[in-house]
């Protein structure tokens, strides 16, 4: 690969000018500076030529310095750089994970909500303590149990919710009735509301709005935890 800032950082090593370069290599100004700019690359028979030129080894200005350098290694020396930069690598990747582990962010969510047949709604507000790296806006988060939501809202994950009451059909709410918390899609009916999970195996639940179903919110989001 043609790398333009080499060429010009040689030249100037050399106390070149361009025009000067470009009368030795028969060609135009222009057609130079557009070489060091980037704009057009140099024909396999004038990079020689500026090798040639600019006193440096075959593939200078094509090939990557690393790969450079190690091409003119012995194979001992080539086994001490692949050594190098296996551990080098290792260390970075080390870090990286450190890193992410800063940038957690905390979430409080309680009691866990039904992904399945139901599950009481918060009393004593116990919470647990769960961290993800990317912050979401929410108002209030809740584990999910089950598999009716699967493969979209796993077992486990944690639900966000934002308290926004009904918007559209066939949105995912959080629906409270009768003690029990419910994940599901939900349509209003004309009779009450009829909750649809997201895994085929579960026949719908009809919710009749005599027993005064509350929706509570709809999901805007859902992850599984990291480990803080």
């Amino acid at each position: 690969m043609y790398q333009p800032e080499k060429l010009k950082a040689r030249r100037k090593e050399l106390k070149l000018t361009q025009k000067e370069i470009a009368e030795e290599l028969g060609i135009s100004f222009q057609a130079y500076s557009a070489w060091e700019r980037g704009i057009k690359e140099p024909s396999k028979e004038k990079v020689a030529q500026l090798e040639n030129i600019l006193k440096v080894a075959k593939g200078y200005f094509t090939q990557i310095e690393i790969v450079r350098l190690y091409n003119s290694l012995s194979n001992q020396g080539k086994e001490k750089v692949v050594l190098y930069a296996r551990n080098l690598a290792q260390e970075e990747q080390a870090q990286k994970v450190a890193d992410m582990s800063k940038r957690l962010y905390e979430y409080r969510v309680y009691e866990r909500m039904s992904a399945g047949i139901g599950a009481s709604v918060y009393g004593d507000q116990n919470f647990d303590t769960v961290y993800f790296n990317e912050e979401l806006a929410h108002d209030f988060a809740s584990w999910v149990s089950g598999d009716s939501m699967e493969p979209k809202y796993q077992n486990g994950s944690v639900a966000l919710i934002r308290e926004t009451g009904f918007d559209y059909d066939g949105a995912v709410y959080a629906v409270v009735c009768n003690n029990q918390t419910y994940i599901k899609r939900v349509y209003r009916e004309e009779d009450g509301l009829r909750l649809v999970s997201i895994n085929p195996k579960y026949k719908d639940i009809f919710i009749s709005y005599e027993e005064d179903p509350r929706i509570v919110g709809i999901i805007v989001g859902n992850f599984v935890p990291m480990e803080g």
